[in-house]
């Protein structure tokens, strides 16, 4: 892991779905409707939500309900296609905007307002997994997440 910080294309709108699908059509799986209003839904949160908000509002576009499990199926395939992020302090989820590029993130977290902004520093949670390796993990997933209050709250 070379570098401090990791440089990619942030993607946002149109371009972001586009991405997304491709992202998950590269990974050999289907782009299918119900897969589209998902990501769709998830991409319209402005912070980290949940698998029943996605449901919620899944629901209220298609005019009948959608079950929260299928929306949890879902959401699990984008994180492992890296289409979102799970923020596990929230268990909640959020669109990566990069879904080409893996990497770890560092979330930032607002306690006022809920916010997730996500850094990237690959030296930091490089250094990170070399010390669980160091331990005798195997199979490491940095999940870095801090706590406080953002710059619009404080």
């Amino acid at each position: 892991m070379s570098g401090h910080h990791h440089n990619h294309d942030e993607h946002s709108g149109p371009g972001l779905v586009e991405a997304a699908r491709h992202a998950l059509t590269d990974a050999g799986e289907q782009w299918t409707d119900m897969r589209a209003e998902v990501f769709h839904a998830l991409a319209a949160q402005d912070r980290p939500a949940s698998a029943y908000d996605i449901a919620e509002n899944v629901s209220k576009g298609r005019g009948k309900r959608v079950a929260a499990n299928s929306v949890y199926r879902i959401l699990d395939l984008f994180v492992k296609t890296n289409l979102a992020r799970r923020v596990e302090s929230a268990n909640a989820y959020i669109a990566n905007s990069h879904p080409g590029c893996r990497h770890d993130c560092i979330f930032l977290i607002c306690d006022v307002c809920g916010r997730a902004v996500h850094i990237d520093d690959d030296k930091l949670t490089g250094s990170l997994v070399e010390a669980a390796r160091t331990a005798g993990f195997a199979d490491i997933r940095p999940v870095v997440e801090l706590r406080g209050v953002c710059e619009r709250c404080n």
